[in-house]
């Protein structure tokens, strides 16, 4: 655990984008609360590399979304089930079916839709959020750590030793 965090720490302390970092939530996030072994994903993981997005906040998010993901099945599932007995997308879903590409991303799998569904809603609004507690972080309470008595404290932690070997030394 102590490791997860300090992982993360040297992700939101690095010289790195907050977009990017973002990025990689939310590829994270979208990984993590869909099945893992589908279409979709192979091609967001396409994405992700190609946007350059952030390869550590993407695993974190992912393990942590993973779990997530787990808890929220149920409520997926039904989502999915709702989206797929629909009267009004039916004809939708008919259509979709008959071609090759959408068969075998599994549209017709109510943990897939679901899950695909719920993903893409949070998607955007998560990527502000991140983007913005990132900035508030950098900001605030990072330029606080440094400044304050806490920075020594924390300098003498084991945490610390953990986070300085994975960040190369660099300091909090």
């Amino acid at each position: 655990m102590l490791e997860l965090l300090a992982k993360l720490l040297k992700v939101l302390n690095a010289e790195i984008s907050p977009w990017q970092i973002s990025a990689g939530f939310i590829f994270g996030m979208i990984m993590g609360l869909t099945p893992l072994w589908s279409l979709n994903n192979l091609f967001l993981l396409l994405l992700l590399l190609s946007l350059r997005a952030n390869l550590s906040a993407f695993l974190l998010s992912l393990t942590l979304f993973s779990a997530i993901g787990y808890l929220f099945d149920p409520l997926m599932e039904s989502l999915g089930a709702s989206l797929l007995a629909s009267p009004a997308l039916v004809d939708l879903w008919t259509t979709l079916y008959q071609g090759d590409l959408w068969r075998i991303m599994h549209f017709n799998n109510t943990l897939t839709l679901g899950s695909s569904v719920l993903a893409l809603l949070l998607a955007l609004p998560l990527f502000f959020i991140f983007n913005s507690l990132i900035r508030n972080y950098r900001n605030h309470i990072l330029s606080w750590v440094r400044k304050s008595k806490l920075s020594a404290f924390l300098k003498a932690s084991r945490f610390y030793g953990i986070y300085s070997k994975l960040s190369g030394g660099g300091s909090l």
